[in-house]
Formats: structure tokens, C-alpha cells, sequence
């Protein structure tokens, strides 16, 4: 019986990929429950991996300095990385996200077992040396679907491809204090909105976001809070000039205080990008803004999400977007009342 007691498992995957790739470490975990499991990710996704429990430790590799940095010091930093790894004398790889240099590494670890994600196109397939492999990566798959097939070698099957987050206390403590400061404890429905994005042609623009949450304000009695990621704080003065005087902006949250800021919001409407994909894996209805016509690889999986999507984000009204977010907003106010 296969029983490796040291595993590494390499997720570089950008945030959403990140998230989206929780029911594969579950899996791991729970198909190892004895071994260490230790996840190598970039440093956007190391919150995500230490929220859900799922690793004994956490390596965190910034793949994106590795690559674009000054040749000499990121060869420098290369070799710092392999070094590590070598010293931590893994008995099983698993790359997940499987790219040229993520298989290098693998390979380079010097583990005598490697079960590697086949990408064509992308991935070094002859490093792998598992046995036997698994089928390669399917794009028409859900991306959680892509993660979990690279395990089916090991027998893991059956899984329910749906991330799932939960908040910590000391979390919820410090977001119950914010809105208490900014007086939006007291009942009216909360409605979280994302306006920025890692790709710019993903962007929903600015002032129709604002035009949602002045809808939201003025006919729903909703409480807006608008999150900021770090690539948008430069909006930030602008955001407070074209959002309502009542909206809360939450810019400087951690990932693991964003997750608990999101799990009190009854919808939560965003971009196509990561901060999306923990709402929905915290419990929050999702309505996701999208300029992809098919965008089933990765789009939250559940029923109560809905997506909004045109020839480019741009094309979305901010008519037809209220109407999908209202419908949502009534759907949960539904379940509340039902729920007591």
C-alpha cells in the first residue's frame, strides 16, 4: 500500500486557482491523515492554505519575483528554494497547477515519487514518474474538476468539487468591530461589492459600480461595503467620491479578515477574481461579472451564485446587474426567514 509520511504539494496557481484547488488538498489530507503535508504556493495564496487547515506547514515561493526578477538574484533565490525543499527530504510530490519550472522543482526535490497534473503544452510530463498517471487535463472540465482528476492515481474519486473556507474568531472579532465603528451592524442587509480585478479587461467599470450601490442604498435599504485589493488602492480617493457618503470601504484587510468581512455580506458582487472565489467558499451568494461566454471552468458552482455575462464586461448595464443582485438579495432574505 502506498503510505508516503512526507508530501509536498505544489499549488502556484494565481489566488481564484488557489481556492478553487481546496477540494484536491482536502482530499490529499484525508486520503494521508498521518503524513506531513507541506504546500508550496505564491505568496497571494499562502492565507488561503493556512485558513483551511488543510497543511501541516506552508512554503511560500514568489514565483512571480523568480521569474521577472534580476537574472542573477533570481537564480540566486532558485537555488534557496531547491535547497529548502532538498533539506525537507519529501518521500512524494504532487503538483497540482503542474508548469515547466513547478515540475523542475518537483524534480529537482529530489523525492522518489511524483504524481504531476499533464498539461500539454505546459507541463514536463517526464519528470512525473508515478504510476500510473493520470488522465490528461481536460479544459473543458470545471477547474476544481482538473485538480481532483490528478489525484484520481491515487483513488481518490467521488469528490465534491466545491471549496469551502471557514472564518477564524479572532477574525470575525476584528470585522464586528469595524462595522460597529462604521455603524453597519445594525440589521440592514449587507451587500459586498469588488470593483477591481488582476486584468483590467475584467473590469466592470468604476462608476457603475457605483451606480449599483447607490441602487442598493436607495431601494433596498442595503448597506454597501466595497473591498480594495492592493492593485487598487491608487482608486481609492476615487472610489470615495463616486460610491454613496454610507458605503464602508474595507482596504486594508487581510485575506483571512477579508473572509470574514465576506461571510456577513448576503451577496457579494464582483469581478471575474480571486476575492470572489472566497466568498463563495465562505458560504456568500456570489453574483460574478464576466466576459466570457462560457465561462464554466470557473465560475462558483453552486445554484444560488449567478453569472452576468456579455460579449466584454463592459457591455453589462447597471440595470440588468441590480436586477440579477436583487434577486439573489430576496432569495436569501427567503432562506433567512425560513432558517429560524
Amino acid at each position: 500500500m502506498f503510505d508516503p509520511r512526507n508530501i509536498l504539494v505544489i499549488d502556484f496557481g494565481q489566488l481564484g486557482d488557489v481556492v478553487l484547488s481546496l477540494p484536491a488538498l482536502r482530499a490529499i489530507r484525508e486520503r494521508f491523515p498521518s503524513a506531513r503535508i507541506t504546500v508550496a504556493v505564491g505568496k497571494p495564496g499562502a492565507e488561503v492554505i493556512e485558513l483551511s487547515g488543510y497543511a501541516n506547514s506552508i512554503l511560500v515561493v514568489d514565483r512571480v519575483a523568480l521569474r521577472d526578477g534580476p537574472k542573477l538574484v533570481s537564480l540566486v533565490r532558485i537555488f534557496q528554494v531547491v535547497k529548502k525543499v532538498r533539506r525537507s527530504r519529501f518521500d512524494f510530490v504532487i503538483d497540482l497547477h503542474s508548469l515547466s519550472e513547478t515540475n523542475l522543482l518537483g524534480f529537482l526535490s529530489g523525492a522518489p515519487k511524483r504524481l504531476y497534473s499533464r498539461r500539454p503544452g505546459r507541463s514536463l510530463n517526464y519528470l512525473a514518474n508515478f504510476s500510473p498517471s493520470p488522465p490528461v487535463e481536460d479544459s473543458s472540465k470545471h477547474s476544481a474538476e482538473r485538480y481532483l482528476d490528478v489525484l484520481l492515481p491515487l483513488g481518490i474519486k467521488d469528490v465534491i468539487p466545491v471549496p469551502r473556507l471557514a472564518t477564524r474568531a479572532s477574525d470575525d472579532r476584528t470585522v464586528e468591530k469595524l462595522l460597529k465603528k462604521e455603524k453597519a451592524d445594525t440589521g440592514a442587509p449587507l451587500v459586498g461589492l469588488f470593483p477591481g480585478s488582476g486584468h483590467p479587461g475584467r473590469r466592470w467599470p468604476l462608476e457603475r459600480f457605483a451606480k449599483l450601490a447607490d441602487h442598493l442604498t436607495r431601494n433596498e435599504g442595503a448597506r454597501v461595503l466595497i473591498f480594495v485589493g492592493p492593485e487598487e488602492g491608487a482608486l481609492g480617493r476615487q472610489m470615495r467620491n463616486l460610491f454613496p457618503s454610507s458605503a464602508v470601504i474595507f482596504d486594508k484587510l487581510t485575506i483571512s479578515q477579508l473572509a470574514s468581512a465576506q461571510a456577513r455580506v448576503s451577496v457579494f458582487v464582483s469581478n471575474d477574481t480571486g476575492p470572489m472565489h472566497i466568498a463563495a467558499a465562505v458560504g456568500t451568494a456570489v453574483v460574478m461579472l464576466s466576459d466570457r461566454p462560457t465561462p464554466n471552468s470557473f465560475v462558483p458552482k453552486e445554484q444560488h451564485h449567478r453569472v452576468v455575462y456579455g460579449g466584454s464586461v463592459g457591455e453589462l448595464t447597471v440595470e440588468e446587474v441590480y436586477t440579477v443582485t436583487c434577486e439573489v438579495l430576496a432569495s436569501r432574505r427567503t432562506e433567512a426567514l425560513f432558517s429560524r
